[in-house]
């Protein structure tokens, strides 16, 4: 059987296709047992602890008749038990890699628990049994964003959180549990910076694949919907990257370095240059950059956009990539390097060892310079102000709209009687 693509590309491909969009999992192997396990017990318990209002997910008020609107709030997810993640790499390589990457489909699955051995070997033994925190801060996002709207929206609102690659938050799970509260208004809200196929592109793929799934027969449960697709041309957001940056320069690098002499790296999500016809995402990312670089260029002049890449091979990817851009700025007199991850919303494996990768090469050829790593977002609570305010808008059309009753059924009549109308009719000329 034929790959599709050159054998001597296949290792290559699968060493680095392991690292494309956070495929950040663990594999259930013997070496998991002992000292590994009772960490991963208290990470558990600690997890639980600030999880807790996860619980709030599982129920809602019904203590009146109006329209209520679920927003569902979408991300990535990481996995943080070591026996799912084949299943989430696999998800990943279905709705991303197929995206743009030369790999035949027939391949994911072995290759899904191929990866496990290199995620394995790299986060078990190279990184003392990583554990992402991006659901842990995801879930304070969730939480900091439903309290916000709640102020204005009370019970008529509730944010339930999805994730593309990670049961049991998928977003068919998720969505069935919004059918059965009796939700009939829906805000599909994928909290992630830029606009893509990789991003809210795949959101809407899968939200729309769960809709058909939940679909009744005669008259569909939802009377309407909205979208949120990213925020990278909000304003509020891109002056809270500059607000950051600066912030961050004045507590540890002010004392002892020009600002001419500061480098600063607005890193964005890497982004192959062809997917297949779909939005990349490279013209939203570079305007992201534009507008929080302008806002900082007169005083900071050392500024450079730095992509998060994976190198594959046959796929071309955005230049300059993060550490070049390091280095870029070294070799133009920066004297401190700051590494601001402006295309990313919530901290996760990219933002936190990809970065201290860099860092730590940069460093070793350029020991003088100072590198200080400013951290996502988060749940900052300007952030989750604005990401509420940005929601409110919407969640105020959905229940100031009129309910629209569609019946699924009517689109399958509707093909027939336009398929019957072209076979039955004959044109002379």
């Amino acid at each position: 059987m034929q790959l599709g693509i050159n054998s001597e590309f296949l290792y290559p491909l699968v060493g680095d296709v392991k690292l494309m969009y956070s495929m950040r999992a663990f594999g259930s192997y013997p070496e998991c047992s002992g000292r590994y396990r009772k960490q991963l017990a208290r990470k558990a318990e600690e997890r639980d602890v600030v999880a807790n209002p996860e619980k709030v997910q599982q129920t809602a008020s019904t203590e009146n008749g109006d329209n209520r609107v679920a927003v569902l709030l979408m991300g990535y997810g990481e996995v943080e038990s070591y026996e799912d993640f084949a299943n989430y790499n696999q998800q990943a390589l279905n709705l991303l890699t197929a995206k743009f990457a030369p790999v035949p489909t027939w391949t994911y699955p072995p290759l899904a628990k191929l990866l496990a051995l290199f995620d394995f070997h790299e986060w078990s033994h190279q990184h003392d049994n990583f554990i992402s925190p991006h659901n842990e801060i995801f879930e304070k996002q969730r939480a900091g964003i439903e309290e916000q709207l709640k102020e204005t929206w009370g019970s008529r609102v509730e944010v339930f959180k999805a994730y593309n690659f990670c049961a049991p938050y998928l977003p068919n799970q998720v969505l069935a549990q919004i059918k059965e509260q009796g939700f009939d208004q829906l805000l599909i809200y994928p909290l992630l910076v830029v606009d893509s196929i990789f991003t809210s592109g795949i959101a809407v793929e899968q939200v729309n694949k769960a809709l058909v799934e939940l679909a009744d027969d005669n008259e569909h449960w939802l009377k309407g919907t909205r979208y949120i697709p990213s925020f990278y041309n909000q304003p509020s957001y891109i002056d809270l990257m500059a607000q950051m940056v600066e912030e961050k320069i004045s507590a540890e690098l002010a004392e002892a370095h020009l600002p001419s002499q500061t480098g600063i790296v607005l890193m964005n999500h890497g982004c192959p240059h062809k997917a297949k016809g779909f939005t990349s995402g490279i013209t939203e990312s570079e305007a992201l950059y534009e507008s929080v670089r302008e806002k900082l260029i007169n005083k900071y002049p050392l500024i450079s956009v730095g992509w998060l890449n994976h190198d594959t091979p046959l796929i071309e990817w955005t230049q300059p990539h993060a550490e070049l851009a390091a280095k870029n700025l070294i070799e133009l007199g920066a004297t401190a390097v700051v590494m601001m991850p402006i295309g990313f919303a919530t901290e996760n494996h990219e933002t936190i060892l990809d970065v201290d990768h860099i860092i730590e090469r940069v460093k070793r050829q350029n020991p003088q310079v100072n590198f200080v790593r400013v951290p996502c977002v988060n749940d900052h609570p300007e952030f989750l102000k604005m990401a509420a305010d940005w929601a409110s808008s919407q969640v105020e059309a959905l229940l100031s709209e009129d309910a629209v009753a569609v019946n699924p059924q009517l689109a399958a009549t509707s093909h027939h009687r336009h398929h019957d109308h072209g076979n039955g009719h004959h044109h002379h000329h």
